[in-house]
This record gives C-alpha cells, structure tokens and sequence, in this order.
C-alpha cells in the first residue's frame, strides 16, 4: 500500500512540475480593430438612465408586494 501511494505522489508532482508552460519567446501582437468602438455615452446620461431602470424595478416589486 505504502508503495501504491509512494508511486502516485510522485507522479502528482512529475505531473506538476511539466505542467508548468515557459513564457513565450516572443510577446503576441495584439489584434487589429477594423471597427472604431462606439463612443461612450455622457455620464449624465448614463446616470439618467440607471436611475430610470432602478425607479422601474422598485415600482415593480412595490407592486408585487401589494398584489399579495
């Protein structure tokens, strides 16, 4: 038994020590954006919004409390 579990630490960490990766030789390029991104929106608007979607969910489950 002690032989069986001898053998399996040792391949656990044979196991481990190849699992390791060498760093690339060379640093990948990174991708090219064919499409510009979006311009972020105002942070007003964004506040505006957030607090529009948040006032909804609240009616909401006001609402469902007082169906039941």
């Amino acid at each position: 038994m002690n032989k069986l579990l001898t053998a399996l630490i040792a391949g656990f960490v044979c196991m481990g020590a190849f699992a390791q990766t060498a760093a690339p030789a060379s640093p990948v390029a990174p991708a090219v954006q064919s499409v510009p991104a979006a311009a972020p929106a105002p942070a007003k608007e964004m506040k505006k919004q957030k607090a529009t979607t948040h006032k909804a969910k609240k009616s909401k489950r006001k609402a469902k409390k007082a169906a039941k």
